[in-house]
Order: C-alpha cells, then structure tokens, then sequence
C-alpha cells in the first residue's frame, strides 16, 4: 500500500509552486524586519539621525544582498518547475528541503549584519548560499535520471544548468574564502556575483553562461 501510495504522492507541481512562492515570499519581507529604525527617543538631533541611519549600513548592505540571492534562487527554482512534465513524491521533498534552506536565510543574514567583521558569521552566510545550490543541483539531478524534464530538454541544456549552479557556487565560495583578507571584500565579491546572475543576459559583469 505504502509502495502505492508513493506513486501518487507529491505530483502537483502548481501546488509546490504556489508554496514555494508564499515561503520565499514569507522570507522576503522578513529580510526587513531585521533593519531597525532607529529609537525616536534617542534621537535629538539631524546630526544624531544621521549617525544612527549610518550605523544601520551593515543591516542594509546584507539586505539588499540577500535580496538578490533569494531572487536568484527564487528565479532557479521557477525555471526548474518550467522544465518538468510532472513532480513526484521524492522531487517534492527535495523542493521542501530547498525552501528549508532559503527560511534560514534571513536568520544568517541577520548574523552576518550583527557581526560583520566576523569570519564565522560569513562562513555561515555562505553555507546558506552553498545549501541552496547543493539543493538546486540535487534537484535538477534527481529530474534529469528519473526522466521527469520535458523532452525537448537537450543534454546540451541539462549539462548548462548544471555549470550555471557549479559555476555561481565555486565564485561564492572564492567569495567566502576571500574573509581570510576581509569578510568585506568577501561580501564585495558575493554581490558583484549577484549582480552578474540577477542582471545577465542583458549585461556581463563577471562570467557569462
């Protein structure tokens, strides 16, 4: 019964869609939430104003780079689900550890804000990123051998989505390495790969798939 329940189980992909958009959706705007606006009764003053929006720089640079991984990610998983004839009990649970990953997201992208300077913080940021390529490229994997893509998917195009996430990955992780110098030339680094995948085709910042 168990083996035939399996076959059924987990097939809607418009159902797995419409999750993964409300989860990464649901993190987005917790993103936010983690810039704080400064106490009113602690400011006095437009200088005092100014000083506090300034210390609030880490808060948003991590923002505004976790926005960008999350909707590279976002854009990943969509064009995945574009490419499939259907799901199937196990490619679902792959997606649900895929949407694990993008939840934490906003807890290390508050640590990193909170200690900026630290290199374990920017390790832990990074895993995050590395988890949801591991994820992405499991998934993808998984769809190619159990013969769940569309059948004008050429080899050509399954073998380019997997250089597209190994590509983006091996630049994060020189990214992350990069924190023995500096953990902000490692964030320098991640957004500028950001940049690149978020904006290419249309411009070619640092490598073009």
């Amino acid at each position: 019964m168990s083996a035939m329940y399996n076959l059924f189980a987990g097939q809607s992909q418009e159902r797995l869609a419409a999750l993964s958009d409300g989860v990464f959706a649901f993190s987005l705007t917790v993103l936010v939430l983690g810039i704080n606006v400064p106490t009113p009764a602690t400011i006095h003053s437009e200088q005092a104003l100014w000083h506090a929006l300034v210390a609030l720089t880490p808060n948003l640079v991590t923002y505004l780079m976790s926005f960008l991984t999350l909707g590279i990610f976002w854009v990943g998983q969509q064009t995945q689900l574009n490419q499939f004839t259907r799901t199937d009990r196990n490619l679902t649970w792959i997606h649900l550890g895929y949407l694990l990953a993008v939840t934490l997201t906003p807890f290390s992208t508050r640590l990193l804000a909170s200690f900026i300077d630290y290199r374990l913080a920017l390790v832990i940021y990074w895993l995050n990123i590395l988890l949801l390529g591991i994820v992405l490229l499991g998934s993808w994997r998984y769809a190619t051998g159990a013969k769940l893509v569309k059948e004008e998917i050429t080899a050509e195009m399954r073998a380019a989505v997997v250089r597209r996430i190994v590509a983006a990955q091996g630049l994060y992780a020189l990214g992350a390495a990069l924190c023995v110098i500096s953990t902000y030339v490692s964030i320098g680094l991640i957004v500028l790969v950001q940049l690149n995948y978020a904006l290419a085709p249309r411009a070619r910042l640092l490598y073009r798939l």
